[in-house]
C-alpha cells in the first residue's frame, strides 16, 4: 500500500487573511507545516493543494509539490478530494491541516498505518484527553470511541455525560484524518446527513452512513493557527527551540 499526505491550503481566512503565507521564525505558515509532513516516513508524498496563486509561488520556491484547485470547494475534504482523484496509484491519503505548524510526524505515520493494518476501517483520525475547562466549550469537538478504537460519535456537547463520573476519560477530537482514496472520493459526492448539518461537523457523515472511522490517541495536542495571539506563540516556540 502507498499513502500521500495532502494539505489543503487555502488562502481566504475570516480570522487570519493570507494566514498560509504569515511568518513564523523566518518561514511561512506552509513551509513549516510542509516541512514537518515531510518528516513522516510512511507516505510517499507530500502535497500542498491550494487555490491560490500566491501559495502555488511560495510552495514552489522553497522546492516543495504543489498542486492548484478549483476555488469553488465548500470544505477542505472537497479540495483533498479533487487533488487525490488525480493519484490513482496511492491507495491511502492523509489530510494533514494547513495551519499545524507543528504536526507530529509520528501522527501522521500513525494514521496510515492504521489503515493498512486495519482493513475494515474506511477512514482514522487522532484524540487527545479533554480538559475540564474544555467540558462546556462547543469548539471543542468530543468523540467516544469502542473497545476496538472505532469512533462511536463525535459531539459539541459533553460526551460520555458523567451522571455519576466518568468511568472512561472523556476525549478531545484532533481534526486531522487519513482516507482510504475510494471512500474519500466516495465521501466528499454524498449529501450532507442530519446529525452532521445539526453539530456542524463533517466527520458524522461518515458515521451516519455506517462507514468506520478508527481513532489514535494522542497526548499532546499541536498548535493549530487562528488568531494573531496563536502566531506569537508558534514564533515564540520556534524561535525558543532554534527551528
Amino acid at each position: 500500500m502507498k499513502a500521500a499526505c495532502i494539505i489543503p491550503s487555502r488562502y481566504a481566512s475570516t480570522r487570519l487573511p493570507g494566514k498560509p503565507l504569515r511568518m513564523i521564525a523566518g518561514k511561512t505558515l506552509v513551509h513549516r507545516v510542509y516541512e514537518r509532513a515531510c518528516l513522516a516516513k510512511v507516505p510517499d508524498t507530500v502535497i500542498v493543494a491550494t487555490d491560490h496563486e500566491d501559495i502555488e509561488k511560495e510552495v514552489k520556491s522553497f522546492g516543495g509539490h504543489v498542486v492548484m484547485t478549483s476555488v469553488n470547494h465548500p470544505t477542505g475534504t472537497d479540495r483533498l478530494a479533487e487533488v487525490a482523484e488525480k493519484l490513482p496509484q496511492y491507495d491511502i491519503i492523509v489530510n494533514v491541516q494547513g495551519d499545524e505548524p507543528l504536526i507530529d510526524p509520528d501522527v501522521i505515520d500513525r494514521l496510515a498505518r492504521d489503515l493498512m493494518d486495519h482493513e475494515d476501517l474506511d477512514m482514522a483520525t487522532v484524540a487527545t484527553p479533554l480538559k475540564k475547562e474544555e467540558y462546556e466549550d462547543p469548539s471543542a469537538v468530543k468523540v467516544v470511541v469502542n473497545r476496538k478504537g472505532e469512533a462511536l460519535y463525535f459531539s459539541r456537547s459533553l460526551i460520555p455525560y458523567p451522571r455519576h463520573e466518568f468511568s472512561v476519560p472523556p476525549l478531545k477530537h484532533v481534526g486531522i484524518y487519513a482516507y482510504r482514496r475510494d471512500f474519500l472520493l466516495a465521501y466528499a459526492k454524498m449529501e450532507q446527513t442530519p446529525l452532521e448539518k445539526t453539530e456542524s461537523l463533517e466527520q458524522l457523515r461518515a458515521l451516519e452512513m455506517g462507514y468506520k472511522i478508527g481513532v489514535i490517541p494522542v497526548e499532546t495536542e499541536d498548535i493549530g493557527i487562528d488568531t494573531e495571539a496563536d502566531l506569537k506563540k508558534a514564533n515564540e516556540y520556534f524561535e525558543r527551540n532554534h527551528l
